[in-house]
């Protein structure tokens, strides 16, 4: 248990400025030359000596003669009794907390101690003699400025006699109060300090006094001072504690900071970077939906194109995000292909022309295909920057020194925060360091077992079958989701071909809603696969049973990983090389529009589906165990599979940004409901691991796959829809375009015609953006830097390794020569002890 030590504050060395090793590197710098001139002058030393001493005395002298006035009768035998056990106390814990000193060394041994670097942190007899020396001039510039203590008379001298005992008169009391606050006044800050620290009374009637002597010496200041300056004063104070408190306030408006930290106190560090990558993402997803809104869906929504009219809601276009949404600002389809323009003449009238037309001056335009286009490329750069960046950044605090031994001390000493004074806070913080300390515990205690060849390789062929398992079904899976999207197309094409040739449709009364419904078969079967399938990849992690639980996180992040790209990498095919491919085929007027509503539909019934797993994986499961099972067991919450679906979900709304430029606002919808959710039913349903374990390395894995295989699958799919596929030639900003790439194309061309100058820029345009080699070239430079700063990273993580390991050895260096010190001594007093003997017995 921690031991409040009393440092003693009024002893020399301390007053001379040397309070911790960070004052001592000024010192040290002048180490050789203060032993060079001790050596020289030989005689001096015996001097500085000689006034040491002398100047310890008086100063000795002076605490006593301050002290000794201000106790009762018998109050000096109780101080140095007190002294004495306070002392004895302060060595039973430096004995404890030092294993050297518990080991009961010899004085010989001892001294040896006491001299080695590690002990004197660099003080040796020329720095102690300089500062000692600086100390007394100082002290003797500060009496010839005023006179001391002990100068001044017995009734100037701050008394406390009888302060505190019970009185008839309460006003005795009170003018008893005040006069030692009016002797306490007259002493200077230092001095009264001292007086304050030296008074035997409780700490509350030493703050008490303190304030008391400070409010009159501000009144009395305030009474000196113009009105001006107290104007200026009060002005500056004010600002200041407004200031504290904007500060104050605006760490209160950190989003979910409380809910994180109850958390992170009950379930460890691994269910807190679950939510954390949460809150990450929504962040991500705001600053998306803060770019497209304002400069791709404000535009258009106050300048909305001639729609021949919409189909009447009827509450299936939450589901399906067709029908009644389908002519909204929502999709690809009802943006315009025209500049936008405003008279500046007349009031509010909008004009709409054509890109061929000349941009007149008394009009304020605004190309909208220029604006689409470049609002989905600048907007994936930022995002990558904005990646590339937070990968670096936790890369780079997730192999700094964190070895479990160091923490464990530094959470001992200095985890606790005194400032939090709530009972909620205080309890909140408890837990949470109590977590920290089982899951650094718990790694410290971890040892590996060693297995025999039989073991390994039994081992080895446990972990062979459960991959051979997992790749199985998830192969099994993609193919079912293969098949099932080409059995869709199929009947599209079927449908749209029995209608273009008049035969006989096999259901001629067909109902529109049903067909719309029918839409949601293929997004319902993969969320299904979704759900079921991360179930049979931890029966495979029981069977391998895994020692560590960390290994076993990794390994189902590596399984759901693998499921997530293959059904995502499915359904990319699905969506441009069959439906955009030949969207005539199936009958599509706006194939963006469609893709637009098929990853609307995907990211809402993987919303729907996660509640279902919240509610039948956790909530009734817990009710089963309790109530039927009559255990107390509850389900351990699956880091895992909730991040990589929080993955897969990003990952379709980076595609269908280009497709539904409101996808963005529909998943931040999504993610706060599920932070919500999930947080409610962790709290209510989940227990903690059994075996406790900490992540320090968890949410760089987290960035990293989102950067990886979600965005740059992402980007690259866009990519090649915009430079590759043919646009719809009835809809959108980019029809009667051969590529979206060719908005930027013509609007250098016109640029050039209706300025010459600008030439340079068309020529750069076509030379640098056009040409896919110098994309490439920049691509593999980005790249590069990326691979440099990754080995620069592990490069600083095995230089760290090799100090932690040069630190250890220096330790083992210093026992092994304490070690040897003892035994030499040993060995000298055993004959002196034998002599002695037969000296005594003769």
């Amino acid at each position: 248990m921690a031991r409040n030590v009393a440092f003693d504050l009024n002893h020399p060395l301390m007053e001379a400025g040397l309070e911790s090793p960070i004052d001592e590197e000024g010192v040290h710098d002048s180490f050789s030359q203060l032993i060079a001139e001790q050596s020289q002058n030989g005689g001096a030393s015996d001097s500085d000596a000689f006034e040491l001493q002398e100047l310890q005395r008086q100063l000795d002298e002076e605490e006593r003669d301050n002290v000794a006035f201000l106790s009762g009768p018998g109050r000096e035998l109780r101080e140095f009794q007190g002294r004495r056990q306070r002392d004895a106390e302060w060595e039973d814990a430096e004995t404890q907390a030092d294993p050297l000193i518990g080991e009961r060394w010899s004085s010989a041994t001892l001294k040896i101690l006491s001299s080695m670097p590690s002990r004197t942190i660099g003080r040796n007899r020329g720095a102690i003699i300089s500062q000692y020396y600086n100390r007394t001039m100082q002290l003797r510039r500060r009496r010839q400025s005023r006179p001391a203590i002990r100068d001044f008379s017995r009734s100037a001298r701050p008394s406390i006699r009888g302060y505190g005992i019970e009185t008839d008169s309460a006003d005795a009391e009170v003018s008893k109060r005040d006069r030692l606050v009016n002797n306490l006044q007259n002493l200077s800050v230092s001095d009264r300090i001292r007086m304050l620290r030296a008074m035997p009374l409780n700490v509350s009637e030493k703050s008490e006094l303190r304030s008391l002597a400070l409010h009159k010496e501000k009144r009395t200041l305030s009474r000196r001072i113009p009105c001006c300056s107290q104007l200026k004063y009060y002005i500056i104070n004010g600002a200041r504690q407004g200031w504290y408190s904007w500060l104050s306030f605006l760490h209160s408006l950190h989003l979910w900071q409380v809910p994180l930290k109850r958390v992170s106190g009950r379930f460890g560090s691994g269910v807190l970077s679950y939510f954390l990558f949460l809150k990450t993402l929504l962040f991500f997803n705001v600053f998306l939906f803060l770019v497209t809104g304002a400069f791709m869906v404000l535009p258009q929504a106050l300048h909305p194109p001639e729609s021949e009219g919409r189909p009447s809601f009827t509450g299936l276009e939450l589901l399906t995000g067709a029908g009644y949404f389908s002519d909204t600002v929502m999709y690809y389809g009802y943006y315009c292909n025209y500049t936008l323009r405003k008279s500046c003449r007349d009031d509010g009238e909008v004009h709409n022309a054509s890109l061929s037309n000349e941009t007149r001056p008394d009009c304020v335009s605004y190309n909208m295909p220029l604006a689409y286009f470049f609002t989905i490329g600048v907007s994936s750069f930022l995002t990558c920057i904005i990646l590339v960046y937070s990968m670096s950044k936790s890369f780079g605090q997730s192999f700094r020194i964190d070895k479990s031994h160091s923490i464990l001390a530094i959470k001992t000493f200095c985890s606790w925060d005194f400032k939090v004074i709530r009972k909620s806070s205080v309890k909140l913080m408890s837990e949470n360091i109590c977590t920290q300390f089982k899951e650094l515990l718990a790694e410290v205690s971890h040892k590996q077992v060693k297995n025999t060849r039989c073991q390994r390789l039994w081992r080895l062929m446990v972990h062979g079958l459960a991959w051979a398992i997992c790749v199985a079904s998830t192969t099994a899976c993609v193919l079912a989701i293969y098949y099932c999207s080409d059995h869709m197309h199929q009947n599209l094409q079927n449908l749209q071909s029995d209608l273009h040739s008049g035969n006989p449709v096999t259901n001629p009364v067909t109902n529109p809603l049903l067909n719309e419904a029918s839409l949601l078969a293929l997004p319902v079967l993969v969320s299904l696969i979704n759900l079921l399938l991360p179930g049979v990849f931890n029966l495979a992690a029981w069977m391998e049973d895994y020692e560590s639980p960390s290994v076993r996180t990794y390994v189902s992040i590596g399984r759901n990983l693998m499921l997530k790209v293959s059904v995502l990498g499915v359904l990319c095919y699905h969506w441009l090389g069959r439906v955009a491919a030949d969207p005539g085929s199936i009958g599509l007027k706006c194939w963006e529009t469609f893709v637009g509503q098929e990853l609307y539909r995907f990211l809402l019934m993987d919303f729907i589906f996660t509640i279902l797993d919240t509610l039948f994986g956790e909530f009734l499961w817990r009710l089963f165990s309790e109530k039927v099972l009559k255990r107390r067991r509850k389900p351990v919450f699956d880091i895992a599979r909730n991040v990589l679906e929080l993955i897969y979900g990003q990952t379709l709304a980076w595609l269908g940004v280009l497709f539904t430029p409101v996808l963005p606002v529909v998943q931040i919808l999504k993610l706060l409901l599920l932070f919500y959710i999930k947080m409610s039913s962790v709290m209510m349903n989940c227990q903690a691991p059994r075996k406790p374990y900490r992540v320090s390395q968890m949410t760089t894995v987290f960035i990293t796959l989102l950067c990886f295989p979600s965005f740059l699958g992402a980007s690259v799919c866009v990519t090649y829809t915009m430079w590759s596929i043919t646009p719809s030639s009835s809809c959108g900003p980019f029809r009667e375009l051969k590529t979206m790439f060719q908005a930027g194309k013509q609007w250098v061309e016109e640029l050039e015609k209706d300025s010459p100058n600008l030439s340079v820029l068309a020529r750069a345009h076509s030379y640098l953006v056009e040409n896919p080699f110098f994309l490439f070239l920049g691509a593999c430079i980005f790249l590069i830097v990326i691979y440099f700063h990754s080995q620069v990273v592990d490069g600083q993580r095995k230089i760290i390794g090799l100090l932690q390991e040069q630190i250890e050895n220096e330790g083992d260096d210093k026992k092994f020569l304490i070690t040897r010190l003892q035994t030499i001594h040993e060995q000298k007093r055993t004959p002196a002890r034998r002599l002695a003997s037969q000296n005594s017995n003769c």
